[in-house]
């Protein structure tokens, strides 16, 4: 296992003060707004399909606090070459990652490669654990980096979230975050406004609104995405600068609209008469019936319930007690089994029996 220094403080960079503004303006309805599912068709520059790509977004509890569970998933062959993403993250309703895995898979029948890694924020700390199979290679590599140099942060995970929010508030100039870049090295992501086009989903014609966002690695070129949404925040086209790759959105799907408060109605009372409305009798009737079906079926599937009630009532009516209740407690608590053992029919006979004349004339008993 190859482990590398912990950076604490690495790389001088830093996002821009609108950028940190923006993350913390973000309101719940901004996040409740973008909390759907993405289903598009991965094509190639021929117009062949080549897979699909899928996002959703939901709101979860995470270790019992409010967050959002962010679910990504590519997956196709390009030149018959299987390869795929998926990213699984938490992110706080600030954007902040609290959790992610991010797989990325190529099969290549000679030298395939499979990459994980996993963010975890602990503490005051984001720690990275990183596993790399070429072939029948494994690397492992773990990192930290200390929060104080995190501020402004945004995961892959995060980064869907954040675009659909942008749509809807809008992007009124090119702001910078921090992000990581293929090799975990951080550095700033820039996500900046194009102009708007019409894009064709299915059959119909839309509006769609564009950003384009950057990593600028420290280590290598920049990598470029240009992304078109619909004004709901939904996805209709994705593209990485360079790839022959295009994802687009096939079928419409429901629109995402702000709820616009207004006044509540206000409904009268209204006196209801069972005997006018045939509608509520009617329910009655059928209720009644119900419940006197669901009785029925209950006392023949409990036939000792009819013995029981007409030994009590033909034991009641013999005694005849000027206080029922607890001549009741003290029948049924024969049937108990947490109560002592005692016969109810012993205590409730208990009349004090007539003194008995003594003959004093009887002759003495035949033995002592």
């Amino acid at each position: 296992m190859n482990g590398s220094p912990a950076k604490m403080g690495a790389g001088p960079v830093q996002p821009s003060p609108d950028a940190v503004h923006f993350l913390q303006a973000i309101e719940p309805e901004d996040l409740s707004l973008a909390t759907f599912v993405d289903s598009l068709v991965t094509t190639s520059d021929t117009g062949k399909e080549l897979g699909e790509f899928t996002v959703s977004i939901q709101y979860v509890k995470y270790k019992g606090d409010d967050a959002y569970l962010v679910h990504a998933n590519s997956h196709g062959a390009i030149d018959n070459v299987p390869c795929g993403t998926s990213i699984t993250a938490y992110v706080s309703p600030k954007l902040e990652t609290l959790e992610q895995q991010h797989h990325e898979y190529v099969k290549l029948a000679d030298h395939p490669l499979d990459r994980k890694t996993f963010i975890v924020l602990q503490d005051d700390k984001m720690v990275i654990n990183k596993v790399v199979t070429q072939g029948e290679e494994v690397t492992r590599d773990a990192e930290t980096f200390d929060l104080t140099t995190m501020k402004g942060f945004i995961s892959e995970g995060s980064n869907l979230l954040l675009q659909r929010i942008l749509v809807r508030k809008g992007l009124p100039a090119t702001l910078s975050f921090l992000s990581f870049d293929s090799e975990t090295n951080l550095c700033t992501t820039t996500y900046k406004s194009l102009e708007e086009r019409t894009e064709t989903v299915g059959k119909e014609e839309v509006r769609a609104v564009g950003i384009e966002r950057t990593i600028h690695s420290t280590a290598d070129l920049p990598t470029t995405w240009q992304s078109y949404f619909l004004t709901d925040g939904h996805l209709c086209n994705r593209v990485q600068v360079g790839s022959p790759v295009t994802m687009k959105l096939l079928r419409m799907p429901r629109i995402m609209e702000k709820d616009e408060p207004g006044e509540r109605p206000v409904f009268k009372k209204k006196a209801l008469d069972i005997n006018e409305d045939m509608e509520l009798f009617s329910m009655f009737l059928d209720r009644k019936d119900q419940l006197k079906n669901d009785h029925v079926m209950y006392m023949r599937h409990h036939p000792e319930l009819q013995a029981i009630l007409a030994d009590f009532l033909q034991f009641l009516l013999l005694r005849k007690p000027d206080d029922i209740f607890p001549f009741a407690v003290d029948y049924f608590s024969s049937f108990s089994s947490q109560l002592p053992s005692h016969s109810p029919y012993a205590k409730s006979s208990e009349i004090p029996p007539k003194p008995q004349k003594v003959d004093t004339n009887l002759p003495p008993p035949p033995f002592p």
